[in-house]
């Protein structure tokens, strides 16, 4: 089993367990929407580009409660259980190569959104997946930074990203705790921030990732 294929799995059994109207980290968003969103993503690329580009966020949004509207709870979960389509299944390999960050993230915002979590032990094997994914994409999550970053990870590592010149803040934690700090999850990624007190607050307050 694949990295992506396991946290598939298990945000699918998830879902299935806390029912369509459990909240999530996603603004607005229940677990409905969410899985609604991860089909979309994964089986309608025609439509995907709302994700990340505004000019095209409302066709994404309309399709993504198309999908709610003609499969349902049930049937979006049962896609998502089974996996992409389309050009994922034609190139060996990319689900690997693209889902596991997304996946380990949505996981987390349906997990961390209800009381008394604690974050997992991940596979070491996962661990290093997102390592190398936030070493490539890191300055980028990190664009809206008011202030410099610095990322380090449990057991080394260390990505820079953020503004330049003026404060810097030192983040640090496991791969996936600084992963989910990335993509906009600061306030519920369990790292330690060393810097200024008006530093770190203007940095957990802005909306970082994509």
């Amino acid at each position: 089993m694949t990295h992506a294929s396991a946290e598939r799995a298990a945000l699918a059994d998830l879902l299935d367990r806390l029912g369509q109207d459990a909240p999530t980290l996603c603004e607005g968003w229940t677990t409905f929407d969410l899985a609604a969103h991860l089909v979309l993503r994964e089986r309608r690329l025609d439509a995907a580009g709302g994700i990340a580009l505004a000019p095209l966020a409302r066709r994404t949004a309309s399709v993504q409660e198309s999908l709610k509207a003609r499969y349902g709870y049930a049937g979006l979960t049962r896609l998502v259980r089974t996996g992409p389509g389309g050009v994922y299944r034609l190139v060996p390999g990319l689900d690997e190569l693209v889902n596991p960050l997304e996946l380990f993230v949505h996981h987390e915002d349906v997990r961390r959104a209800r009381p008394g979590w604690e974050p997992r032990e991940l596979p070491s094997g996962l661990d290093e997946v997102l390592w190398r994914r936030l070493r490539i994409v890191g300055r980028l999550q990190l664009r809206r930074s008011p202030v410099g970053v610095v990322l380090h990870r449990t057991g080394g590592g260390v990505v820079l990203g953020g503004g330049r010149g003026g404060p810097r803040v030192e983040v640090r934690g496991t791969a996936g705790e600084l992963t989910l700090f990335c993509l906009g999850r600061q306030r519920h990624a369990r790292v330690e921030t060393i810097g200024g007190d008006e530093a770190v607050s203007r940095l957990l307050g802005t909306p970082l990732g994509l």
